[in-house]
């Protein structure tokens, strides 16, 4: 049954609590609770992917294996006299974000102080954008199975410092605190109530998912934490005035969010069916919690328990000014988003959408680094699933029918990306995995053929090597100098373009393994620095 529900004239005293909007979308009946219309809005707490806090300048500390407090300023601890000092990267990164959602950038915003105490929050106060965020009215499509897309609507996009991590301890009955996290910078991004199903919300988180991580905005991990969802859910009889919403906090994972929701619209349904008088029944303004275990939500406070955060202007932190070429300049620079990969991969190779779904899950912002920096060697995700069609089309072969899991090639991908192997060596070993498939990982597979990158200097900054492959490095470099005695001279003079000459010799010799920066300079430091050495 599918019924077109006009927008009603609301008889409150004061217009702006219409909900004028609830009934902008076509009702479309759900076999799970005939008559009954779910109305779902989400707030998305996303981690910035930032090298460094959002006000202290201290290095992000998300790593879990990291030891606790280990990433702390005095103005994280919120020692007296300290004054926060704004992160331009995180502006930036948010503004890509404000892009990418089609969100109206507020040229003009500011900060807030949000009262509360908990342990987490050493200040008292949270840092946040509740009345002028740095973005409003954004609008973000969904795509549902055998459906048209799905408009939802993006209210607004704000700037927040992020908490400690609480960890108790039952046994001595304390709670432990980490302040690593603590300052960290986060964008929340607020939508309109759009949503009409559980699945809806699942693909909304999943595609801002997708969209965070294609701009390098944020990684998205809902396990470690750096993606976390609010839900609010409220349910009404169809033609009904729209009913009570009930917020459910810190959802961590899509399935939970999904089993959440579900379970709170039978709950709500369940109140209301059992009333007498259904015209006066009303479901309690709740915020509640999710059990894990149980699939079920619990109560944590009422609406009249619920905090006066007392918001205030934060007065140690300015108006925020954003230029129209700053702008543009970010407009200008953004990576190509999921839709777009999307079209292009189907128009550029006919390939189904199932598998330009495992191209997508396999790429998941490995191509952004922290602080919305490209991977700019060329061997990052893009250049190898390039590689990977480009071999599949010299074969003959289409992506359904290659050996090489989505597994293997992400992680194939992420040993070029940490400096384990070079670009070369990365191409080298996905030409190896199609010629002769094998159940081994990558990683085997890269010890077997004797590929690990030979480079100290790794230019992406994340190699990890052995004395062992440094000693090989260094005694290529000085068999080089060695063998090119006209070429050192040059060097030596002055001409450093003719270390290029030096440098590819070095490169063949090794077989691609070696990094060329990290061959470069250390060729140069041979022979600028001491000259030849045995």
């Amino acid at each position: 049954m599918t019924v077109l529900c006009r927008l009603r004239h609301c008889h409150l005293s004061t217009p702006t609590l219409c909900r004028r909007f609830h009934d902008a979308r076509v009702y479309k009946e759900d076999k799970r609770w005939p008559g009954w219309q779910v109305v779902v809005g989400i707030e998305t707490h996303a981690q910035i992917k930032s090298r460094r806090k959002l006000f202290s300048g201290k290095i992000t500390g998300t790593n879990p294996d990291e030891p606790p407090n280990k990433h702390v300023s005095p103005f994280d601890a919120a020692f007296p006299g300290t004054l926060p000092k704004l992160n331009s990267k995180c502006v930036d990164l948010a503004i890509r974000t404000a892009l990418a959602l089609k969100s109206d950038i507020q040229h003009r915003s500011s900060f807030d102080r949000k009262h509360y105490f908990y342990s987490d929050l050493p200040s008292g106060y949270q840092i946040t954008q509740q009345y002028a965020p740095i973005a409003l009215r954004g609008q973000l499509n969904i795509q549902m199975p055998n459906s048209s897309a799905v408009p939802v609507r993006i209210k607004q996009i704000q700037l927040e410092q992020d908490t400690a991590k609480s960890t108790l301890n039952p046994r001595k009955r304390i709670s432990n605190i980490d302040l690593n996290r603590a300052g960290a910078g986060l964008m929340e991004i607020v939508s309109e109530p759009d949503l009409r199903s559980p699945e809806e919300a699942g693909m909304f988180v999943r595609t801002l998912q997708a969209v965070l991580r294609a701009i390098g905005a944020s990684d998205g991990n809902m396990e470690q934490g750096s993606l976390r969802c609010d839900v609010n859910v409220s349910v009404n009889r169809v033609g009904r005035p729209p009913g009570t919403r009930c917020e459910i906090k810190n959802l961590n994972s899509v399935k939970f969010m999904m089993a959440a929701i579900t379970h709170e619209i039978i709950r709500q349904r369940a109140i209301l069916e059992s009333a007498s008088d259904l015209e006066t029944c009303t479901v309690p303004q709740e915020t509640r919690g999710f059990d894990e275990n149980t699939f079920e939500t619990y109560r944590l406070r009422s609406k009249e328990d619920a905090p006066d955060y007392r918001y205030m202007p934060d007065p140690n932190l300015g108006v925020l000014v954003l230029s129209q070429d700053r702008v543009q300049a970010i407009r200008d620079s953004l990576p190509e988003l999921p839709w777009e990969t999307r079209h292009r991969l189907r128009e550029m190779y006919a390939l189904s959408e199932r598998d330009i779904d495992v191209l997508l899950s396999v790429d998941s912002g490995r191509e952004v680094t922290f602080d919305g920096e490209k991977d700019v060697d060329g061997s990052g995700a893009v250049a190898m699933t390039h590689e990977l069609l480009g071999q599949l089309s010299a074969r003959k072969e289409t992506f359904t029918d290659n050996s090489l899991t989505s597994d293997h090639l992400g992680e194939l991908i992420d040993l070029v990306q940490n400096g384990t192997i070079t670009g070369t060596s990365g191409k080298y070993l996905l030409r190896h995995m199609l010629a002769k498939p094998s159940s081994l990982r990558p990683a085997q597979i890269t010890q077997q053929l004797r590929l690990t990158s030979l480079s100290s200097f790794s230019s992406s900054g994340h190699s990890n090597p052995t004395s062992t492959t440094d000693q090989e490095l260094t005694t290529l470099c000085q068999a080089a100098i060695t063998a090119l005695p006209n070429e050192v001279a040059a060097v030596r003079a002055g001409n450093k373009n003719v270390m290029n000459k030096i440098v590819g010799r070095v490169m063949r010799e090794s077989r691609g393994r070696a990094d060329a920066k990290g061959v470069k300079a250390l060729v140069e430091e041979l022979i600028l620095g001491g000259g030849d050495k045995s």
